[in-house]
């Protein structure tokens, strides 16, 4: 009898054992595959989203936005597991690991360096591509100490330098020309970020959250995207009441044909929100692209504004823009001295403004109606003298 009760015990003993390891692998298993959306919450960027584990891993999706052209440039979604440095953990099937937070990585655009620059995270950019037009005397000093590396620019990345920069990851574009193919073979994961491709303003400004993400610095990044999301609808409101709604066109003539920006582009978004009709507010792409002179002239000939954003080396005046192509005055806004003008040579435009979207609608808004700011004194967008 008592050998059958002893036996009776070890069976059990076993099985509460067994019990007890399903449940320990169950639970793990749990941790990885159930989703929370606590934390940060994505309001305005359509490019990527992030979802949390309770375990502290977050997955991070980037995704074309559907009424996005150029999509086809992106062919796929790119998904991203962020895994606290030396956590052990299996993680969902498609995610690329990256543990957090990076300390080094290279940042392809100045729109990721805007981002960089105001979470003051500079410590962690390790390589960038062009210094055209760069303001920032931070970024200057590291490159000429030798903290960030140059590593060529679009189409002609020099993988050497990329490697001497050792980076953990390469912050890139897919929709500029790019030679990421060659980037590839470095063997460095590849991170999209979108925000050149949103569709308005703060959308553009949310991809704050994305780099906070990568850098452990989210709540850094929310608190000061939801400060200039206050400051941006702050202003937006001044402009409701306006008496009336001033057209404004965009862009210029090069080789023959106009490159405007298209009506899902954040900029028409910003002509909205500070009082104004874009002529090409109907028009269905994201970005800019090109138009035949008269297709455009046949759309804004008429138009209250004209805006401009260019790099020209000097004083831009209305001369000058005549002498680009003496058709230019043909235009009410140039007739009219309303050209909207913005010179990337003597404004931090690239490195500042995709962080500032309050700032250049209140610019705009100041143009289009002056009674709302009086006294306001513009930083990026001034009418052309």
């Amino acid at each position: 009898m008592r050998k059958y009760s002893a036996l009776f015990l070890l069976f059990t003993s076993l099985l509460l054992i067994s019990c007890n390891g399903v449940n320990k692998q169950s639970t793990h298993n749990n941790l990885v595959d159930s989703l929370t959306t606590d934390t940060i919450h994505i309001d305005y960027a359509k490019g990527f989203s992030v979802q949390y584990l309770p375990n502290g891993v977050k997955l991070v999706d980037v995704k074309p936005i559907k009424t996005m052209k150029g999509v086809e440039e992106m062919p796929t979604d790119y998904k991203f597991a962020l895994v606290p440095r030396d956590m052990v953990i299996d993680i969902p099937t498609g995610y690329t690991r990256i543990d957090v937070p990076i300390n080094r990585c290279i940042a392809m655009t100045t729109l990721q360096l805007a981002d960089f620059i105001a979470l003051r995270a500079l410590d962690k950019v390790s390589g960038i591509t062009s210094t055209k037009n760069l303001f920032n005397q931070n970024v200057k000093q590291r490159i000429k100490s030798g903290t960030i590396v140059k590593i060529g620019h679009e189409g002609n990345f020099d993988n050497e330098k990329i490697m001497a920069a050792d980076p953990q990851v390469i912050f890139i574009s897919p929709f500029k020309r790019g030679g990421y193919d060659v980037v590839k073979q470095t063997g460095i994961v590849l991170i999209p970020h979108l925000g050149y491709k949103e569709e308005t303003p703060l959308g553009q400004a949310e991809w704050l959250k994305f780099i906070g993400l990568f850098i452990d610095k989210e709540k850094e990044a929310d608190s000061l995207f939801n400060a200039i999301a206050k400051r941006y609808e702050e202003a937006r409101k001044l402009a409701l009441n306006a008496p009336n709604k001033p057209t404004v066109m965009s862009g210029e003539i090069h080789s023959g044909r106009w490159f405007a920006v298209g009506g899902r582009n954040h900029l028409a978004q910003l002509f909205h929100d500070a009082g104004a009709k874009y002529i090409l507010e109907h028009d269905k792409h994201s970005g800019g692209y090109p138009l035949e002179y008269e297709e455009m002239y046949a759309k804004g000939a008429n138009a209250d504004y004209w805006r401009i954003l260019n790099s020209f080396k000097g004083q831009f005046t209305y001369e000058a823009l005549a002498k680009s192509d003496v058709r230019n005055k043909d235009f009410k806004a140039w007739q009219q001295k309303h050209v909207i003008y913005c010179n990337m040579q003597q404004s931090p435009y690239y490195e500042s403004s995709p962080v500032e979207p309050d700032v250049l609608l209140k610019d705009l808004i100041y143009i289009f109606h002056p009674e709302s700011l009086q006294g306001y004194k513009p930083k990026y967008y001034q009418l052309l003298k």
